[in-house]
């Protein structure tokens, strides 16, 4: 037993060593594919790949891209782990402040600047193609930060009634934001439309006076800046008290160019690096880029500020911005907006929120009476998220996200950038793989930029990319290794000038296909240049590869092969040797030009210590019975005689149904065949195979019968067929037989009491058609009654003649 389990170990070994072989090769093929000519090329094929920089590494034939492979397989191929280049990435945290803890009201008075709410704050990144750096991000909402919000309102005359709830919103908002933040400011904007036909009336008195009738409205214009943010809330309702309506001619307003100025004029507006909100009010649609075309205006809005005096003074010239360039502008200066918009244009500003990130949109009354509520539960619904943007990444840069949120909510790719239901304290984090997919031309660092939307905190990453192995620097330029100094001598292998080619730069591009160089790769008495095999470059032979990067040509003239010996069971070298230049290297215990004949005489070893029970000899692991009459892996079985149903009829018993003499030792002493079950004797072995076979038929110890057959393959393997139901004698079924009895007289009886009904059917109608035939042959007599008397009486007067 125990000399048993040694040949398992020792097969398993091997086994396991061909199947690492195999992956590490497979792994590598990436490596060989990329034909690296140098060791910086190598990594970036792959993060798996490695360069070997020892000297004699190759063998003759072997292209110097052959260094380039998959660690396993280099150091299959004698290369020790010292002499193999394979730089890794890393991460380092430069600037690591903890996120702010503290609560409204405290004693301690902060700077913006010195809250902070996400963590790290800078690190460097060095990134291998194809290797993922990660790193965890940290966010926590602080308690009492500043909030500097502005009101933009839309003064066309529709919103005359709107005015005058929002001219003491200063310090009524004021109050409100209190319960917030201890710090916030309010500022005021208004726009109308652009000042040129057809927006509006270019006529002297309605520039003057846009309205109709006695109505006082100031003129027109397309946006002013009324009051920069202020702490003073009672400044911001004397100056909005001042304001009056104006007027317009179409619909839509211009809103969007009044939310380019207050985006991009951060000075004038007096935008401190804190929460940003705009508050756009209107009861109308907005008009955007391409409408002012109608006005004659076609230069595309250039996204820069042009308020003088307060006043946009470039509407007539520069058109409506798009609402890609609102939302690039709006996230670049960290403005998180809010619609303040009537029930009627819900819909529209609702698909625009759906455009520009960290937006929201919030009903507004008619009169705009509840723009205070409105402003508080927009802002709390926008502070309650926080998404993750990151500027632009350089080219073969990919970034993704998970999140881990509030409550155990995860997610990956687009939602992995967000969390959800953030309350003031709450923290979650991030974690984010940057990935180089390619090295830069010139490998140059790069940085880029990781912030939620609407917060001016950031992430500040510095890319640096690992183009080239560390034994380049190393290099040795005009080295006398790469003949007479044609190349740089680096990593174990020559970078050639421009100009040179080969493995040592031997020869210029000119020689590369000369005749004469050509008598070098070829065989003695042979007119094949590296056999058909490979490319002479520079009187050597550099093989040429296969699809598959397993096989592999070699030897100076690419005479030698690994995959062109002999096989065995479809394996080349049976599995159980190595192929080098067409001939078989065997392993230890194996021998033949296949590696196919086993030296091992355990297979044949028979129980009682004999080699084949003595009836034969041991060959390639395998039994040579000399008596024909007797099979097995030991020469133990013998088909032909007597016995053989009753020989294995207790250990098929106790597999097969777990009873028996054998049950207790039937995992020591029956585990000699293979078992098969089957549903009936008719699907058992039948007569005719090429193995010998036995029909049998046992009783248990149940005295049930059970069929199975037994065979011996070629392979000396014993196989045993059972049917897996035994045919036991059973008793009557006394339930059925009372069930059917009196199920019978049931039937009887109902069968009976419909043929009585029947024949009384059938009687009934005899008699009632012999009733009314006898009716119809009935005759009655239709003479006077004799005792009949009329009620009538006639009298005859004498005289009357008839005259």
């Amino acid at each position: 037993m125990a000399e048993t389990n040694l040949k398992l170990l020792t097969w398993a070994g091997v086994l396991s060593c061909l199947i690492l072989n195999g992956f590490a090769q497979q792994g590598g093929s990436d490596c060989i594919k990329a034909n690296a000519k140098s060791c910086g090329e190598c990594i970036q094929a792959g993060p798996n790949c490695g360069w070997c920089k020892k000297t004699d590494f190759l063998q003759e034939g072997e292209p110097t891209s052959a260094r380039c492979d998959d660690l396993a397989a280099l150091k299959s191929k004698g290369c020790p782990m010292e002499d193999i280049e394979n730089p890794r990435g890393s991460k380092q945290v430069l600037e690591d402040r903890e996120v702010t803890n503290r609560k409204i009201g405290a004693a301690e008075k902060l700077k913006p600047e010195a809250i902070t709410q996400i963590q790290p704050q800078k690190l460097v990144l060095k990134l291998r193609v194809g290797e993922p750096q990660t790193f965890s991000l940290k966010f926590k909402r602080a308690e009492d930060y500043p909030i500097d919000l502005y009101y933009l309102m839309d003064l066309s005359y529709s919103m005359k009634d709107d005015l005058e709830n929002v001219k003491s919103l200063g310090t009524a908002l004021m109050s409100e934001m209190e319960k917030i933040t201890s710090d916030f400011r309010i500022g005021f904007g208004s726009f109308v439309e652009k000042t040129v036909m057809p927006y509006i009336s270019t006529t002297p008195a309605k520039l003057r006076n846009p309205c109709t009738g006695d109505q006082n409205c100031t003129s027109p214009f397309s946006y002013k800046n009324v009051l920069s943010l202020t702490s003073e809330g009672n400044k911001f309702n004397e100056l909005v008290g001042k304001q009056h309506i104006s007027g317009n001619l179409d619909s839509p307003e211009g809103g969007f160019d009044a939310i380019m100025q207050v985006a991009v004029c951060g000075e004038q507006i007096g935008w401190r690096n804190v929460t940003r909100l705009l508050v756009f009010s209107t009861d109308a649609g907005f008009h955007f880029a391409g409408d002012g075309k109608l006005g004659g205006i076609v230069l595309p809005n250039d996204g820069k500020c042009h308020l003088e005096n307060n006043m946009y003074t470039m509407s007539h010239y520069y058109d409506y911005p798009s609402i890609a360039h609102l939302v690039q502008k709006l996230s670049e200066n960290n403005i998180q907006t809010i619609f303040a918009v009537t029930e009627e244009f819900q819909a529209v500003y609702k698909e625009l929120k759906n455009l520009i990130p960290k937006s929201a949109v919030g009903t507004l009354s008619s009169n705009s009476s509840n723009v205070i509520q409105l402003i508080i539960d927009a802002y709390n619904s926008l502070s309650s998220e926080v998404i993750l943007e990151n500027s632009k990444l350089p080219k073969g840069v990919t970034i993704s996200y998970k999140s881990f949120c509030k409550n155990g909510v995860n997610d990956t790719q687009e939602d992995g950038r967000k969390c959800s239901n953030i309350s003031i304290g709450d923290e979650v984090k991030f974690e984010i793989n940057v990935t180089a997919n390619e090295c830069p031309k010139k490998g140059q660092n790069e940085t880029i930029k990781i912030k939620p939307l609407g917060f001016t905190e950031e992430v500040e990453i510095n890319l640096q990319f690992i183009c080239e192995c560390q034994c380049q620097s190393e290099g040795e330029p005009n080295s006398p290794a790469c003949h007479e100094g044609n190349g740089t001598f680096e990593c174990g292998a020559c970078r050639c000038n421009e100009g040179r080619i080969g493995r040592l730069c031997e020869c210029s591009t000119d020689e590369v296909n000369s005749e004469d160089m050509d008598a070098y790769c070829r065989r003695e008495n042979s007119t094949e240049i590296c056999s058909n095999n490979g490319e002479c470059i520079c009187g050597q032979c550099v093989c040429k590869k296969r699809e598959n990067t397993n096989e592999v040509y070699s030897g100076k003239y690419c005479e030698c092969d690994n995959f062109n010996c002999d096989r065995s069971n479809g394996l080349i070298c049976g599995g159980n040797g190595i192929c080098k230049c067409r001939v078989c290297e065997c392993f230890p215990n194996f021998t033949g030009s296949a590696c196919d004949c086993s030296l091992d005489i355990f297979p044949c070893m028979a129980s009682n210590g004999q080699i084949c029970n003595g009836r034969g000899t041991c060959e390639c692991g395998t039994c040579n019975c000399t008596d024909p009459k007797f099979q097995g892996p030991t020469c133990e079985m013998c088909q032909t005689c007597l016995g053989v149903c009753a020989e294995h009829k207790d250990c098929v018993q106790c597999r097969a149904f777990d009873k028996g003499e054998k049950k207790e030792t039937c995992s020591q002493e029956c585990m000699h065949f293979n078992m098969t079950r089957v549903e009936s004797r008719d699907k058992l072995p039948q007569p005719g195979q090429p193995d010998p076979l036995s029909h049998c038929k046992e009783k248990d110890v149940d005295d049930c019968w059970f069929y199975f057959t037994y065979s011996v393959n070629s392979n000396g393997e014993a196989n045993v067929h059972v049917v897996e139901t035994p045919e036991c004698p059973s008793g009557p079924d006394i339930i059925p037989i009372v069930a059917g009895v009196v199920a019978g007289i049931v039937l009887i009886g109902l069968a009976l009491l419909l043929i009585w009904k029947l024949l009384m059917i059938i009687h009934d109608r005899r008699e009632f058609a012999k009733f009314e035939k006898e009716k119809m042959n009935a005759k009655w007599d239709t003479g006077e009654n004799p005792i009949y008397k009329s009620a009538v009486t006639t009298v005859v007067n004498p005289k009357y003649e008839g005259k």
